[in-house]
């Protein structure tokens, strides 16, 4: 049994980062230095802290530290291996760590390790935990103090920073449909389970029967676990708005009120983180997965509704006088419709995604174009006055929330500072172009387009390996298994049903 501590020169190095990291490269704003002040004030209330980030895919990493460690991790930031920008959906590595990785990134060779610098202001505790545990997300950087060229934070953040150089705040409300089961007795899918081999999926049954939009019965047959939720969202500071049970047996769509762009993209990584651990922790199964193969599921999609603010005023730049959306937010749209392809891939990431995408689902959009109060249109324009805002309806809910936002937000600054007029595709959208219907097309526009201008060349690249590798897995499989048409397969739902 050991009694003392050692204090060695291992002791700041060894897994913690750098001493004084943050400080050394300037990597805090003074209100997150003011945030770091009062978390360590408080810290003698925690007994763990979850380091986390966002993966490409959009799934939450962490470590688990103790406080003692924390308190040095702060600001001196923690090691991290490079493994979760190395690997897609089903754990295979999709890029070649042990020789040139061919991204860019020195550092991803032999699997290095990068620094994960907590954010001061995204420290949360977590309601109800056993050890009273905090939540906190951390900024990617490499060991010279830059940004990760793979962070997907970093990238949403530099797309915030076009906006406030014009004075421009983007505003975004969250709509995520998800689905509650419950999980039956069964192996934990642990056989056959490997590096790009994924085990059998969770055994579920439905909530209920479905299929009766909107119903109160069945909203009240799942309130035993989302009305405890709903209060547990509410206690981690997330802008909770409604929960409701929409069509499919245990569908619930979840609304969040507007918040800023970063904080939009974290609330949403740590809603599905929740949302995941407690279904898992009192034996049901959340899955933000399109289209589970489960029968009679309906399809889920990700609503993602926007505006843009001026800083200055507070005005809202799609209210046009007189009513309707103004000409700037118009251009906004334009912006949309015009990388609506090329981006859809950051949108609508998975093989399962593009379930949405085919004609039986009339309400998931399959055209460019956009309407007023039309759910059948890609883009619709809700309210009026200062409530003016647009509605985009392309996401899946596994999308990486930064990569979604980011993508949505370039290309509509992008529509506004081209100053695109009034659009002849409003309404009558059925002569246009159409998003694309499956990951091969999608992963086809988005090596063709123009994504390495938003996520840099280091990025793009990775993206497109990741899945280049999680397509070539299913079509592998896909030939040798021939599954029927159209039909949700069991190689999808051993992929995401569980992960994401």
């Amino acid at each position: 049994m050991y009694s003392r501590s050692w204090s060695s020169p291992f002791s700041e190095a060894g897994g913690t980062g750098r001493p004084a990291f943050v400080t050394e490269f300037g990597l805090w704003t003074d209100e997150q230095a003011a945030a770091a002040e009062q978390i360590e004030a408080s810290l003698d209330e925690i007994d763990l802290v979850r380091l986390a980030f966002a993966d490409p895919h959009g799934l939450a990493r962490s470590k688990t530290l103790t406080v003692d460690a924390f308190r040095s991790v702060l600001r001196n930031g923690m090691d991290f291996s490079s493994g979760p920008f190395i690997f897609d959906t089903g754990h295979a590595a999709a890029l070649d760590f042990l020789a040139d990785p061919g991204v860019g990134v020195d550092e991803i060779a032999g699997a290095g390790s990068f620094v994960l610098v907590p954010d001061p202001l995204t420290f949360q505790v977590l309601p109800h935990e056993g050890p009273r545990t905090a939540w906190v997300l951390g900024d990617e950087y490499l060991r010279d103090g830059s940004p990760h060229p793979l962070s997907a934070r970093n990238v949403l953040r530099q797309v915030v920073a076009r906006y406030a150089a014009r004075d421009l705040t983007p505003v975004l409300g969250l709509e995520v449909e998800w689905y509650l089961t419950r999980r039956l007795a069964g192996p934990p899918g642990n056989a056959g389970n490997g590096f790009g081999l994924q085990g059998a999926a969770p055994r579920v049954e439905a909530m209920n029967s479905g299929y009766q939009f909107n119903l109160d019965a069945n909203y009240d047959s799942v309130a035993h676990f989302t009305s405890p939720l709903a209060m547990k969202l509410l206690e981690l500071g997330l802008p909770l708005r409604s929960i409701e049970h929409e069509s499919g047996p245990g569908q619930i769509e979840t609304t969040f009120n507007p918040m800023h762009a970063l904080d939009t993209a974290d609330a949403m990584l740590l809603f599905r983180t929740v949302v995941k651990q407690t279904a898992a922790r009192q034996g049901y199964h959340a899955s933000f997965m399109a289209l589970p193969r489960v029968d009679s599921f309906d399809p889920c999609g990700w609503h993602l509704h926007q505006s843009v603010m001026d800083a200055k005023s507070g005005r809202n730049l799609f209210a046009a006088e007189g009513g309707g959306i103004s000409d700037r937010g118009v251009a906004y749209i334009e912006g949309l419709l015009s990388r609506a392809r090329d981006l859809c891939l950051l949108s609508v990431p998975t093989v399962n995604g593009y379930r949405r995408m085919g004609a039986d689902f009339s309400l998931s959009p399959t055209r460019l174009g956009w309407s007023y109060e039309d759910r059948s249109a890609m883009i619709r324009v809700v309210g009026g006055g200062a409530g003016t805002h647009i509605e985009n309806r392309v996401g899946e809910p596994t999308a990486n929330p930064y990569l979604n936002i980011a993508a949505q937000l370039s290309a509509g600054f992008d529509g506004m500072a081209a100053e695109v007029g009034a659009s002849p595709r409003a309404g009558g959208e059925e002569s246009y172009e159409t998003l694309p219907q499956d990951l091969g097309e999608a992963l086809e526009a988005f090596r063709a387009g123009q994504a390495a201008e938003l996520l840099g060349k280091p990025l793009a690249a990775t993206m497109a390996k990741l899945k280049e590798s999680e397509l070539a897995r299913f079509e592998a499989w896909r030939a040798i298994e021939q599954p029927a048409d159209g039909q949700v397969t069991e190689w999808e739902q051993r992929e995401y049903f569980e992960a994401f």
